[in-house]
């Protein structure tokens, strides 16, 4: 045991700086060197197989030399799946190539391709591979994990890019003449209570929040409908939390909001009031309470309201999404909305490097549902067509000036 305890500490000591090679032949020298039963005690000291030490033993004894920087004869060593299965790298691609999603034969059409799954398919099809060993296939073959991205636009209409033009146009146009440009939309509804919310936080080890483990409330748990108005020329942003339903009404409710809040004093010069807004939503362009209560919102502020809508299928390049929702959500990531006063702090406090700034409150007005507009009052709206897609393009006379 004394001898042992010595071998066990000089090999423990010495093997880690040594290659493969050079390890297995010095363990082996060690093996010779002792008497009967050698190599079981170097196994035992060392943990190398008796496998691996009977096979440097017998290296030593032939005198064998390798070519320098070998540590195996040529051809030595496990063969490679490609070299044991030739037909491996095709299979696997037919399991990863695009066009199998839509082919009713390919095994795996409604299956989450993971390198688990991959293995499985392989193993079915009597490819003996591990999944570790698809996984470093696909690492070299330059395969990554990825997610979705969102940059496709579905049902692209053929005046997109024109009416980005347009909408451009009449921004920088309104910006230039000191008028007030607004972007506006509705955030994702949000519940309120102990429910789980996307994103991490910096917190010392176990102190995490602890939420709800399942997130299926019924209609009785409270939600929260957040209505964005961004300022383009002050890079401002003013946000109105309704607890009831996003409707038209409600929509223009923030408008005027913010107005109150903050545009009339900072725009009182102005002639008009421009909006960019997405086409479908509480704010869409097909929407007839939308155009009322802009009416009278147009009638209260004594200004022109000028609206362009972007085209459908665009709604993100809308900047309150990208300049302040994307903030709100980066600010209030991880943190639990329990409670309507918790969220108007978190979005009121969200700020950002080139000095965006928030103000946000509690709209607690129920605004009802399936409201009917007559023919008479949209015969009452002075609304008048823009000669460029008039139904997206569009401005709404106010039905005597006044100031607000």
């Amino acid at each position: 045991m004394q001898i042992d305890s010595g071998l066990r500490a000089k090999l423990t000591a010495l093997l880690p700086h040594l290659d493969e090679r050079a390890r297995r032949l010095v363990a082996a020298a060690e093996a010779m060197g002792l008497a009967r039963g050698g190599v079981s005690r170097v196994h035992r000291c060392c943990g190398l197989s008796r496998t691996t030490l009977t096979a440097g033993i017998r290296e030593l004894r032939s005198g064998e030399r390798l070519p320098a920087g070998r540590i195996r004869r040529a051809g030595a060593g496990r063969k490679s799946i490609e070299e044991k299965h030739p037909e491996y790298r095709g299979a696997l691609d037919r399991l990863l190539a695009p066009f199998t999603r839509g082919d009713p034969e390919s095994p795996l059409r409604w299956t989450c391709k993971s390198t688990r799954v991959l293995a499985a398919e392989l193993r079915r099809g009597r490819l003996a591979v591990c999944h570790e060993t698809v996984a470093q296939t696909l690492r070299k073959d330059g395969y990554s994990l990825q997610g979705n991205r969102k940059t496709e636009e579905v049902a692209e209409h053929p005046e997109r890019n024109a009416q980005f033009e347009y909408i451009n146009a009449t921004v920088t146009r309104a910006l230039a003449q000191g008028d007030p440009v607004i972007s506006v939309d509705s955030k994702k509804k949000e519940l309120v209570g102990n429910y789980e919310n996307k994103g991490r936080q910096w917190r010392k080890k176990g102190q995490a929040p602890r939420v709800n483990g399942h997130d299926f409330p019924g209609p009785e748990v409270p939600r929260a409908y957040p209505y964005g108005v961004y300022d383009l020329g002050r890079n401002t942003g003013f946000v109105n939390v309704g607890v009831c339903h996003d409707t038209a009404a409600f929509a223009v409710a923030s408008i005027r909001g913010w107005w109150r809040a903050e545009g009339r004093k900072l725009y009182a010069d102005s002639h008009t009031l421009t909006i960019t807004a997405d086409g479908g939503g509480s704010n869409g362009y097909r929407l007839r309470l939308w155009k009322v209560e802009l009416q009278r919102l147009a009638n209260d502020t004594g200004r022109d309201i000028v609206v362009c809508h972007f085209p459908p299928g665009t709604s993100k390049w809308n900047k309150v999404e990208h300049r302040l929702f994307s903030f709100i959500s980066s600010n209030w990531r991880g943190e639990p909305l329990r409670d309507y006063e918790t969220i108007v702090s978190l979005i009121a406090r969200t700020t950002t490097a080139k000095g965006l700034k928030v103000t946000c409150r509690l709209d607690r007005t129920h605004y009802a549902t399936g409201t009917q507009v007559s023919r008479e009052e949209m015969a009452a709206v002075h609304i008048t067509p823009s000669t460029f897609h008039g139904e997206w393009n569009y401005t709404i006379h106010p039905a005597k000036k006044r100031s607000y």
